[in-house]
């Protein structure tokens, strides 16, 4: 039975050996890339276009045309490629279409070698694009699956391809368009499979099955535009909602076309913060962000490809494929683990998608029908009109009906899997509820992550994912103690909430302190006006602190002095080259810094050291995480808002602040706290005060 893709969607692959035929109003380009685990191409010898038409598993027509038949054989792909991304283009300079809005929409279809479809795909809503990603072929779980696409590009395949990373995307851009306009290869030959099979010849649609499958009624309709959308192409997210995406790795910059939500990220808050590469965006717009994420961690550069992921026992015939925790590609486990936590956030996000482009052109369709009844003066004589609105109805709840089904069994497959890779997740990674916390031992060295949350989306609060931030932190982290519009919010008062925030900031404190090794990460406090006490009680119990918290506008300025002049030794020292001549004693760790109540305790210059931190610390291994309300530092006006823009923005309670990089959902984040009466939290800080005095 063919899968009618809706944009975002998905579907598996029972079969490696297929050919894609595309069908478009005009001529147009066909070319692959070859795209690893972390999202790029890493080479031109990875893009399979007319000028270079074949790579193992792949190869591509010759010429542009109207129609197309790309040979795949994912069997024979080298084991690096995470991704197989088809990209339709018009050609430049032959005088033809310069936009896709121009022609009919473009038509993908994956067969078999049998010429039976798979998966079909019909790229509505374009408009001034002259490049778009119409599909991708990914590995999920030792399988393959296709996931409709449909984001276009107005610069044309150079943005497109840098989009994925290629750096010498103009010059490849340029090949292409060079090799289409001198027509290397006057006559179009079938393509062959790498065994040298000649494809099946396409079966001409015909106008009966063309039709129902450009028909959005027939699959759900169109899509917005999901996914991080180039300049001048709209997104989904709400005009003038402000925000990053999630956050996105330490030390990575968003690629053109992506992320990592650090998830690998990007935040700002909700008011008034503009759109900021990298961290989970408080509600950003996907052009803000864009491109897909980046995986590749800044401290690691591999040169050969990462050992393949554990298989999976071979599902039972018709039966989806078992879950494995670690099934992703990675150099260890917890690096597999990190990038199957990624590859779940991706599916819910556009599994959610899928759904939410269905049901919204459904709603369109019954109003277009309902508004055509009541227009028609027949209609309201009798009971013809009742009938016909009964009948439009019935199409409606239909059409979400069976989206429903196709979002109930993803979400399916995604909490299975969830099921599995959660009781796997090392200390880093794991809830405070997770028993592997009752075996912490001490780490040798930094994990590649942390978790801050859990991320949930309305249509299946029971899934979460679990919120992953990269290591060494990017930027700092802002718990926001003031008013938050959620139900959550509205049932707690004031006094409650700078309660709860201070609780997860010192979480998030003990949970960084338990990431890295003995020695390597130290906490200061600023409590002003003493009246953190409390929250703090496990750190300054534990003796995991620095020193006492410090206290007064004395104490204020004295550790911000020291972290600041902190900060300007290690530049002065990295940029002269003469990083061992730091003076003796000095404390080579990475430091954080937790300010409660602000602004209240500090003054003007203490204002600007605070910037200055949040700008220029995390560079050099000093990291800030404030507890404020934004509202009590109003009278700085707009002073303020870079350092609130620079701070990864977390709530104390649920909300719904934050945006995946891909297609805009805001998604509800939940603060990784300890469970109510658990000692583990103070359990795990004694381990890391006995290890830290050995290495005293």
């Amino acid at each position: 039975m063919t899968a009618e893709l809706v944009r975002g969607q998905n579907h598996p692959l029972d079969q490696v050996r297929l050919e894609i035929r595309v069908s478009a109003g005009a001529p147009v380009v066909a070319v692959a890339t070859l795209v690893d685990e972390a999202g790029r191409v890493r080479g031109p010898e990875l893009v399979v276009h007319p000028g270079a038409p074949s790579l193992p598993g792949l190869e591509v027509p010759r010429q542009a045309a109207a129609a197309h038949r790309l040979a795949v054989d994912l069997g024979a792909v080298p084991d690096d490629v995470h991704r197989v991304d088809v990209l339709l283009a018009l050609p430049a300079g032959t005088g033809g279409p310069a936009r896709f809005g121009a022609v009919a929409a473009p038509f993908v279809a994956v067969t078999g070698l049998d010429g039976a479809e798979v998966a079909t795909f019909t790229l509505t809503g374009l408009d001034a694009e002259s490049a778009v990603i119409a599909l991708e072929l990914y590995r999920r779980q030792t399988a393959w699956k296709v996931r409709a696409v449909g984001q276009g590009y107005a610069g044309g395949l150079a943005e497109l391809l840098a989009d994925q990373g290629l750096a010498e995307a103009r010059q490849v851009a340029n090949d292409i368009n060079e090799a289409v306009t001198q027509g290397l290869t006057r006559s179009v030959q079938a393509p062959r499979l790498p065994d040298g099979t000649p494809t099946r010849q396409p079966a001409a649609p015909t106008q009966t099955g063309r039709t129902t499958q450009a028909d959005p009624a027939t699959h759900g309709g169109p899509a917005p535009h999901d996914g991080p959308a180039p300049q001048g192409t709209p997104g989904p997210a709400p005009q003038g909602t402000p925000g990053p995406v999630l956050p996105q790795s330490a030390g990575v910059p968003p690629r053109p076309v992506g992320v990592p939500p650090q998830l690998a990220g990007v935040p700002a808050h909700a008011a008034g913060a503009a759109n900021e590469p990298g961290a989970v965006a408080d509600r950003p717009s996907p052009s803000a962000t864009g491109g897909p994420i980046d995986y590749t961690h800044p401290g690691r550069r591999h040169t050969a490809p990462p050992p393949p992921p554990p298989s999976a026992p071979a599902p039972q015939p018709g039966q989806p494929a078992q879950p494995v925790a670690g099934d992703a590609t990675g150099w260890t486990m917890d690096e597999r683990l990190y990038n199957q936590v990624w590859g779940m956030f991706e599916d819910f996000a556009r599994t959610a998608a899928a759904y939410r482009s269905a049901v919204d052109f459904a709603e369109t369709r019954q109003e277009k029908e309902l508004d055509r009844i009541l227009s028609d003066p027949r209609s309201r004589i009798g009971g013809q009109g009742d009938a016909a609105r009964e009948e439009a109805r019935a199409r409606y709840g239909a059409l979400v009906e069976q989206a429903r089904q196709a979002f109930d069994r993803d979400v399916a497959q995604l909490t299975a899997e969830a099921e599995v890779v959660e009781p796997a997740l090392p200390p880093a990674y794991a809830g405070w509820d997770s028993p592997v916390w009752h075996g912490y031992r001490v780490p040798m060295e930094m994990p590649m992550a942390l978790r801050l949350g859990d991320l949930t989306l309305p249509e299946s609060d029971r899934l979460r994912i679990p919120m992953l931030v990269r290591l060494p932190l990017e930027r700092g982290l802002w718990i926001d103690s003031g008013h938050v519009a959620s139900e959550a919010g509205a049932f707690t008062d004031d006094h409650e909430r700078r309660r709860l925030a201070m609780e997860t900031a010192v979480a998030h404190a003990a949970r960084l302190l338990a990431a890295h090794p003995a020695g390597e990460f130290t906490v200061h406090v600023i409590d002003p006006a003493g009246a953190a006490a409390r929250a703090l009680a496990p750190l300054t119990d534990t003796g995991v602190l620095a020193g006492p918290p410090a206290v007064g506008a004395a104490g204020v300025a004295e550790v911000l002095g020291r972290l600041t002049q902190r900060v300007d030794l290690v530049q002065m020292a990295v940029r002269g080259g003469v990083a061992d001549s730091l003076p003796p004693g000095f404390d080579t760790a990475q430091q954080l810094l937790v300010v409660n109540d602000f602004p209240h305790g500090f003054d003007d210059r203490a204002v600007t050291q605070l910037r200055y931190l949040a700008d220029e610390g995390p560079s050099v291994g000093v990291h800030l995480m404030m507890v404020a309300d934004r509202e009590d530092a109003a009278g700085y006006g707009p002073l303020l808002d870079p350092l609130w823009r620079a701070l990864l923005r977390l709530t104390p309670v649920a909300d719904d602040h934050l945006a995946d990089p891909w297609v805009g959902h805001a998604w509800t984040y939940e603060p990784a706290l300890v469970p109510a009466g658990s000692q583990v939290l103070r359990q795990v800080l004694a381990q890391v005060a006995a290890e830290r005095t050995k290495y005293a």
